[in-house]
């Protein structure tokens, strides 16, 4: 039965639980203590001012199912990072027997997406929303970034590769990335619907990202 990522299990706390449970059965698995969740999210929130609004860049699942509230949301792009499939999945869109693949931001390029707005006074429940989803095993890193948008530069919060966690993966040809991606599935379902989505609420934006083009292209026939 595959699960989704919704507003509410992330907020009653069901998604990570059950992660949680997960990783007490693979000790190799690490998940952050929400004493650690919390520090970290009160120094992110401590290098913005209070009466700001929020942005939020997402770049993969946040465009087509963002589950925290925002007031509006536009097209943009970020300089110096790129879109890549860098880290191996062994929960949501992988398992230990079908390991996947997940996007994140690597060093380098630049990558369009979607600038998400959240009203200041909602900016500590929906980050933390935020939080809960990205966060909790250490692959992600917060990072305050400089978006172009049509209302002009914005800055942002978003969450790219940690290099130094045992799940990145810093070289892996197309062909090797399709391979993963077409085998891939876990609770939140399978890697191949994960590209599928993303590419195609990428070009209902009107943006087209060519090395996620590329795997397409790759993948074997389902």
């Amino acid at each position: 039965m595959n699960h989704r990522i919704t507003r509410q299990n992330l907020l009653d706390g069901t998604m990570l639980e059950r992660i949680r449970a997960y990783a007490r059965t693979n000790p190799d698995i690490k998940i952050r203590s929400e004493e650690e969740m919390a520090a970290l999210l009160e120094k992110t929130l401590s290098e913005r001012k209070e009466t700001e609004d929020l942005y939020v860049f997402g770049y993969g699942s946040l465009i087509w199912n963002p589950a925290f509230h925002y007031t509006s949301n536009m097209p943009a792009t970020l300089h110096g990072w790129h879109r890549r499939f860098c880290l191996q999945a062994f929960v949501g869109r992988g398992s230990p027997e079908s390991p996947g693949l997940l996007l994140a931001l690597d060093h380098g390029g630049a990558c369009k997406g979607v600038a998400f707005r959240v009203d200041a006074a909602a900016a500590r429940e929906e980050l933390g929303i935020l939080w809960r989803r990205e966060m909790f095993g250490g692959s992600y890193n917060a990072r305050w970034v400089k978006v172009k948008t049509p209302e002009g530069e914005k800055r942002a919060i978003t969450f790219v590769c940690n290099r130094k966690h045992p799940r990145y993966i810093p070289e892996i040809c197309d062909a090797e990335t399709a391979k993963m991606i077409a085998t891939g599935c876990g609770d939140l379902g399978s890697c191949r619907e994960y590209l599928e989505n993303t590419v195609q609420h990428l070009a209902a934006l009107g943006m087209r990202d060519r090395g996620l083009m590329r795997i397409v292209k790759a993948l074997p026939k389902p």
